[in-house]
């Protein structure tokens, strides 16, 4: 259910906050095997659902979020609850203060149910934790989740809360949305505050929420996106409050479909299903536009270089290799063969590249393309096939996203189909700077 379902239901009196948060708390508990979660806060969750109540009855809405569920990527700080980050460095950490969002949410009358497991330090694509165990996909448990917000995604897509939090820096919020099925929004860069997020590359990290439906990633945006004193990099353009749209809505809408990279070397189901969303949006009156994009296999290199460089910054000083996993501690160590040189170089670059977007922007309003180039891996697979050739899961699976993270457009990852085994196939709708509000608009009209 949505957030708006949940919430009639709450202001009807046909459900309280204390029952929804135990309704949530009993489906956590029955698909704990799928490993979403590194610490449950239920008697935390069942007292604030307590207040929740109270205020309702006292005539005190707080807005659309009052008494809904959630729950926080376990890199988020959580005040008096342990923050991991999914990792042994962190295992028992417990901030004395909240990250800004966190604060924001609860402020709006969120109910934090839980720490979602994830990637270690967020730094991977699959949510194979060797510390916390795994995250398994609620569509079928034998495929990964994706990462690193595997958890996240995963408790949408198991029906036990309607959002979550979670963080992109390389596509960690658009691959778990698209592996599990659901929405998953990677902001325009500094849109949403950082403050007391667990860093991973600071010029590339982007937090963000994933839901069930467009409507309620834009009820959480209202919410948590807006300038914060406490974090340099964010932004005071103000967020536009959401508002959905029909598709006959989409008449003069301009929509490029690149030429070149992002329907390459993709599975055909995938392509099929995003070529089906594409003719619905043309049937209803968008114009779809063949466009020229730029290298993008460079701009994967280049951010590659840049999170090397900021992550490798971040957990260098650690000799231990024991503290971390077997990838984890493999990616610290090609971070040290990174030079200056091709740090500074990789963002010379960056500069290039976003004047080349904002041309781009000038002739299309939006980009549709996969999310990634096939549907949820196996747990046990660790490269994925191509025609004749193989890639690496973790290379394939960021291979479409991890550019837009180096450029700071927002992004926005729904489900648009299902492969032949019924696994979600995901596509992403780019926009340029802020254009939040109308990537959650053409989403909502393809849903209805």
């Amino acid at each position: 259910m949505t957030i708006g379902e949940w919430g009639a239901l709450l202001r009807s009196r046909k459900l309280s906050c204390v029952e929804l948060v135990q309704q949530t708390l009993a489906q956590m508990k029955a698909v704990e095997g799928l490993n979403m979660t590194i610490t449950v806060t239920a008697e935390q969750a069942l007292a604030e659902a307590a207040l929740r109540d109270e205020e309702l009855a006292k005539g005190i809405d707080r807005g659309p979020l009052h008494g809904i569920p959630t729950a926080y990527k376990d890199i988020f700080y959580t005040r008096g609850v342990r923050t991991t980050g999914g990792s042994l460095l962190y295992a028992d950490f417990v901030p004395d203060h909240n990250a800004t969002v966190v604060d924001r949410l609860a402020n709006a009358g969120a109910i934090c149910v839980g720490k979602a497991n994830l990637h270690e330090l967020a730094y991977g694509a699959t949510s194979k934790n060797p510390h916390y165990g795994s995250v398994r996909n609620p569509c079928n448990p034998g495929h990964i989740a994706g990462g690193s917000s595997g958890g996240s995604a995963a408790l949408i897509a198991a029906d036990c809360v309607p959002f979550t939090l979670g963080t992109d820096t390389g596509g960690s919020i658009r691959i778990p949305a698209s592996y599990c099925g659901v929405f998953g929004l990677k902001p325009t860069y500094g849109r949403v505050s950082r403050h007391g997020v667990l860093p991973l590359a600071f010029s590339l990290d982007h937090v963000g929420p994933l839901a069930s439906c467009a409507e309620d990633i834009g009820l959480v945006m209202n919410v948590i996106a807006g300038h914060d004193a406490k974090d340099a990099s964010s932004g005071d353009r103000p967020f536009p409050q959401f508002s959905p749209i029909r598709m006959s809505d989409l008449k003069g809408l301009r929509v490029g479909i690149p030429r070149s990279f992002y329907f390459q070397r993709v599975h055909d189901e995938v392509a099929a299903a995003v070529g089906n969303a594409v003719s619905d949006l043309r049937k209803n009156g968008a114009a779809i536009l063949d466009v020229d994009i730029p290298d993008m296999e460079e701009a994967n290199t280049a951010a590659r270089i840049i999170q090397f460089g900021e992550a490798t910054s971040l957990y260098a000083h650690h000799q231990n290799a024991n503290l971390f996993g077997e990838d984890v501690w493999a990616l610290i160590q090609q971070g040290r063969l990174i030079q200056a040189h091709e740090y500074v170089n990789a963002q010379r670059i960056r500069t290039l590249f976003r004047r080349d977007f904002d041309r781009l922007w000038t002739q299309v309003d939006a980009v549709i393309a996969p999310t990634t180039p096939i549907s949820a891996p196996k747990l046990s697979d660790t490269t994925v096939a191509f025609g004749n050739e193989r890639e690496d899961v973790r290379i394939a699976s960021t291979r479409l996203c991890r550019a837009i993270n180096f450029l700071g457009e927002p992004s926005l990852s729904i489900p648009c189909g299902k492969d032949k085994a019924g696994l979600p196939i995901g596509m992403q709708i780019i926009g340029p700077l802020f254009a939040e509000a109308r990537l959650l608009q053409i989403a909502s009209s393809l849903e209805r």
